[in-house]
């Protein structure tokens, strides 16, 4: 006899695919937007400052609907904690773009950009079919 363990409601899968395909597309935002001031147009300076509160923002909801996917959707706890993580290391880039030192800031937003890639094509390709 197997024991089964039940799908996460679809709305809490649709919702973490959601909001972690919406934060990658806000960290691919702040990197156009970076290469574009550092070529010379000092007014999108005021843009990567903006995106960076709305990426942010989105993140912290992925930080919920990871929560949900784990408590009350029975899902992994890993995703809540990676995105926990992420949350800490986009306050560190906040940070350290807001103190001008480029020389972390960029690195950093590397990272964060690598990290939040894998776990939104997670979203998608291990939690394929598994929402209810």
């Amino acid at each position: 006899m197997s024991s089964s363990i039940p799908a996460p409601p679809g709305w809490i899968v649709w919702s973490l695919r959601a909001l972690a395909t919406a934060h990658l597309a806000g960290v691919l935002g702040q990197a156009a937007l970076a290469g574009l001031f550092v070529t010379g147009d000092v007014d999108l300076l005021t843009w990567h400052r903006d995106n960076a509160g709305v990426t942010h923002s989105v993140l912290y909801l992925q930080l919920v609907a990871a929560i949900l996917l784990w408590r009350p959707g029975r899902g992994p706890l890993w995703p809540a904690a990676a995105s926990l993580g992420l949350v800490a290391l986009e306050t560190v880039q906040v940070a350290l773009g807001q103190w001008r030192v480029i020389a972390a800031h960029f690195p950093l937003g590397m990272t964060i950009f690598g990290l939040s890639a894998v776990f939104t094509v997670w979203t998608w390709r291990s939690l394929c079919g598994r929402a209810a």
